[in-house]
């Protein structure tokens, strides 16, 4: 069987842009009965939601799309958002270091990307990595999405 990507609007406050944002992002149909989808893509500007999180979408006639309505199980994946604020500094190269680290990224333009934390992944080493440029001053981040897991992993 093949996954059904749909396209899903959301429509949330984004704490990077200081105010109310819609974002199309590709979610996995799950259950059209029960309108349950799972995130595929990396979202860009800070909704709570994460790649891999199931959750309620219905078809919205004037927006004319399906449109998200709340998590029914979270993944446990964390999302960060960078911003490189280092002039002329390869945000590229950045993308290659963690994508070591095993995460994976999307960039929205020179200077901003982000990035996915998968559950299985200790956050204790990626803060540590972020922190160190963001101390350099070559970038800054937010942790929009911050799952209880990858907390708990910087209580440890």
């Amino acid at each position: 069987m093949t996954d059904s990507f749909k396209k899903v609007l959301f429509r949330y406050h984004s704490p990077v842009l200081g105010k109310t944002v819609k974002e199309t992002m590709w979610a996995i149909e799950i259950d059209a009965d029960k309108q349950l989808y799972k995130l595929d893509s990396i979202p860009f500007y800070g909704p709570p939601i994460a790649t891999h999180d199931e959750f309620i979408a219905k078809f919205d006639e004037q927006e004319g799309f399906l449109v998200y309505q709340e998590i029914t199980t979270a993944s446990e994946n964390s999302i960060v958002l960078v911003i490189v604020t280092q002039k002329d500094y390869d945000k590229e190269m950045l993308r290659r270091k963690f994508k070591a680290l095993h995460c994976e990224s999307e960039g929205l333009n020179d200077h901003y990307f982000s990035m996915e934390i998968l559950k299985r992944i200790d956050y204790t080493l990626i803060k540590k990595e972020l922190d160190l440029y963001q101390q350099k001053g070559i970038i800054d981040y937010a942790e929009p999405c911050l799952s209880n897991k990858h907390k708990l992993d910087l209580q440890d």
